[in-house]
């Protein structure tokens, strides 16, 4: 069991090198919304995680709530198994009366941007 730690730890390191980067980009995009969005999204709203850089509008609240979960995502550390597509899940905000449903979607073809 250590040994294959250590070979995914080393095989990690490389990718890095490869990549200036490891872990992988996630996109949360608003699939629906229930109510009025008091920050204003609209279904279809795009937010990209690179590893650098939050690109795109998103409400701090909503950030709060997903970002946990966009953290194990880029790491690849999570796979729910309610979820038929292992890199995709979503998630709603916080707000019982106006909630937003985020969509992730982790893209393991794009490397986090970390220097």
């Amino acid at each position: 069991m250590m040994l294959k730690s250590v070979l995914e730890v080393n095989r990690m390191c490389s990718i890095k090198k490869e990549k200036k980067g490891y872990g992988f980009t996630v996109e949360a995009t608003v699939k629906s919304i229930r109510g009025k969005c008091m920050f204003d999204h609209k279904v279809g709203d795009k937010i990209v995680f690179d590893g650098s850089e939050v690109k795109g509008k998103i409400c701090y609240a909503a950030l709060i709530y997903i970002m946990p979960i966009v953290y194990v995502f880029a790491w690849g550390a999570a796979e729910f198994p309610w979820d038929k597509d292992k890199d995709v899940t979503s998630v709603p905000c916080l707000d019982a009366e106006n909630s937003v449903v985020f969509e992730l979607q982790r893209d393991r073809t794009k490397f986090l941007h970390i220097e």
